[in-house]
């Protein structure tokens, strides 16, 4: 009954029962009381109306009804916290084993892309049943993805990585929308998810016109930007080792300790002057102006597969060879 309502989107992840039953219940919470206050508001006006003169009791105090208005609202607010909570706190810990796929946005269109080097513009390929963590930046203007069926929305903002992941539980074609005021063509920018089974995911993951993947692709720009001159993968470089950097912690010259998350190796390709990593000198030029917001993804791929464990071909006993220790783009200290 409840998908032939309007204004009802179709529920086709994991996030979305458990959204629109709190939602149901705040509903009914605040629906009750407000239909209670007009009854009594009415009961009152007429029982109390001035033509009648009634003799009021007059209610010196009492600390049972005090109590009780106070602890039920508390109760009730408190049922609706946790609750909400709980919600909050499963939206914001992608599982670790999420597919990643990495978000651009600009005026007016989504540009995705896959690791494996797949690009899609307003179109996004998912697998069925697997969680799905997406990394975005926006390239101009702040942006807002929502994904209605999904019951997920995240702003998008230039200059910084937002995340939001989901995990599809039904294949099919969903909504994909801006709702953030982004420009004359705000209402243009639309797209698509795209649910397939693993099997067809796969295949159209391995065909197309992929140009290697996302971490080849930045090991590619990582050599012609000249980071290998200085991050060396031994004592004698001029920048820091960046061999298993990702997702580690980082000692700044200040004192100050910093995780290399994907924040932190844009900000310290654009603006390296900022976070000086103890023991080097600020020598690193910046590359604002030089790299995009796609170039900098690219950068942070090789980054994290320099991170990675050794992981096995599909189909092979022989491990899959890692991308060749170049060096990666963040500080040349």
């Amino acid at each position: 009954m409840w998908q032939t309502l309007p204004l009802w989107p179709a529920r086709a992840s994991t996030l979305a029962g458990r959204t629109d039953a709190l939602m149901i219940f705040m509903l009914a919470v605040t629906g009750f009381f407000t239909v209670m206050i007009f009854i009594l508001i009415l009961v009152f006006a007429l029982r109390f109306r001035r033509t009648r003169n009634p003799i009021v009791t007059h209610i010196e105090g009492s600390n049972a009804l005090e109590a009780a208005w106070t602890l039920i609202p508390f109760g009730i607010f408190m049922v609706m916290f946790i609750w909400s909570a709980g919600i909050y706190m499963t939206w914001a810990q992608p599982p670790p084993n999420a597919e990643e796929v990495f978000v651009v946005g600009k005026q007016w269109m989504w540009k995705f892309e896959h690791p494996e080097g797949q690009r899609e513009i307003d179109q996004l390929h998912v697998p069925l049943g697997r969680a799905v963590r997406l990394t975005m930046i926006s390239q101009d203007v702040i942006h807002s993805l929502f994904l209605p069926e999904f019951r997920v929305k995240q702003d998008v903002l230039p200059g910084r990585y937002t995340t939001t992941w989901f995990q599809t539980t039904k294949p099919g074609s969903y909504h994909l929308f801006c709702t953030q005021y982004c420009g004359t063509m705000h209402s243009g920018m639309i797209g698509e998810v795209v649910v397939m089974e693993p099997a067809a995911y796969q295949a159209w993951l391995s065909g197309g016109n992929a140009e290697g993947s996302l971490a080849s692709t930045g090991q590619k720009l990582f050599q012609q930007l000249g980071c290998t001159t200085c991050h060396r993968f031994d004592t004698q470089g001029r920048g820091p080792n960046l061999l298993g950097l990702y997702g580690k912690p980082v000692l700044l010259d200040d004192g100050r300790t910093v995780t290399a998350d994907d924040n932190y190796i844009r900000e310290s390709i654009l603006t390296p002057g900022a976070k000086v990593v103890a023991g080097f000198k600020p020598i690193m030029p910046t590359f604002q102006g030089i790299v995009n917001e796609e170039q900098l993804l690219s950068l942070a791929a090789y980054l994290k597969s320099l991170s990675q464990p050794e992981r096995r071909q599909p189909g092979s006993n022989r491990p899959a060879e890692p991308p060749h220790p170049a060096s990666a783009p963040a500080r040349s200290r």
